[in-house]
């Protein structure tokens, strides 16, 4: 014969448990006069059959129909209710769980008016918290029949949310601002994401507590990851390889005075940047004028060194990107010639 659980508790702090299922596995047997303990940092949903029935909030409860009204239509009056019944009891803890952690995994794209290509990338990181706010919503909806709903099973969903509604709030707020101006805001682009997205977490029976930014800074991207997240056309990123190529010789200790690093944000090399490439489009202006023999910016048929010279890397660099098939040439006699449209495919990656 089935146990029959006279008393039903869980003498638990929940550290990093939102639910407890009683039993975890299967259902109980409960009678009417079975006691549920219920302790301060919890609410217990009661189940039977599939519907939650009740929310009973912290203290002793006793199961009776007069404290769970909707167990009269579902249990027969023979033996005057005192025969067993099957339900299911789902411990929840109240308390605010405080100072989980959030990060960008990738940079978010925002515009920077005004400094470098007009465009920047960000990374941040902070903590947030939250707390259950309906238990019974939160265990139809996400628990379903698990034994134990832990902190660390809702974790990555609470962190999409969260950073799919900072990125909206970036949007929004460098539309008027740069960048210089927005790491200065955190406290202010914390709470309008706390706002953004409280629906979003109501709706699934909890409530944001907090949402702290603890760090925003500008991410160091090369010239060719900027590329492959289709933000640069081929001109600027022939340009920004050249800027790289400073950036990596300011790097080398061997090398001159520092460059500021982080092409990518737009800020430090980036102001270097703009003068340069004013300079390079007045040079190409210049040459046009002049009715350069080429006739164009980038020759048909070119050498290592002409390719190194348009690039603004050394001819070693280009050789080796020949001799690791990279870069595809032509080997005449033992001179490489690279052509125009090999050059481009492997600018485009």
């Amino acid at each position: 014969m089935a146990r029959i659980f006279d008393v039903v508790e869980y003498p638990s702090e929940m550290a990093d448990e939102i639910v407890h299922r009683f039993p975890e596995t299967g259902v109980a047997d409960l009678r009417l006069g079975s006691q549920v303990i219920v302790r301060e940092s919890q609410n217990v949903v009661f189940f039977r059959d599939g519907h939650a029935l009740d929310v009973l909030g912290p203290g002793r409860h006793t199961i009776t129909t007069a404290n769970v009204p909707l167990l009269t239509a579902l249990l027969g009056q023979a033996f005057g209710g005192r025969t067993p019944f099957t339900a299911e009891v789902y411990y929840v803890s109240m308390r605010e769980f405080a100072d989980r952690k959030w990060g960008t995994p990738q940079p978010i794209i925002v515009r920077n008016p005004g400094v470098g290509l007009g465009v920047a990338l960000l990374q941040g990181f902070g903590t947030y918290s939250f707390q259950v706010k309906d238990p019974q919503q939160f265990v139809t909806q996400l628990v379903g029949a698990q034994g134990t709903y832990r902190t660390s099973d809702i974790e990555t969903r609470l962190r999409t949310m969260l950073l799919s509604k900072l990125q909206d709030v970036l949007g929004e707020t460098t539309s008027k601002s740069n960048v210089l101006d927005l790491i200065g805001l955190t406290e202010e682009l914390g709470a309008a994401v706390r706002a953004k997205a409280q629906d979003d977490f109501l709706a699934i029976g909890l409530l944001l507590k907090s949402f702290y930014i603890g760090n925003l800074k500008p991410s160091e991207k090369s010239a060719e990851e900027l590329r492959q997240m289709g933000m640069l056309d081929m001109q600027t990123y022939t340009q920004l390889q050249a800027a790289d190529a400073m950036r990596d010789a300011a790097q080398n200790p061997a090398g001159g005075a520092g460059l500021t690093a982080g092409i990518g944000a737009g800020i430090g090399i980036g102001n270097v940047l703009t003068g340069s490439l004013a300079g390079m489009s007045q040079a190409g202006q210049a040459q046009q004028a002049s009715g350069a023999a080429s006739g164009a910016a980038m020759p048909d048929v070119m050498t290592p060194s002409e390719v190194a010279s348009f690039l603004k890397v050394s001819e070693e660099d280009v050789l080796a990107a020949i001799n690791g098939g990279e870069l595809k040439a032509r080997k005449i006699g033992s001179a490489f010639r690279i052509s125009k449209e090999a050059l481009q495919e492997y600018l485009k990656g």
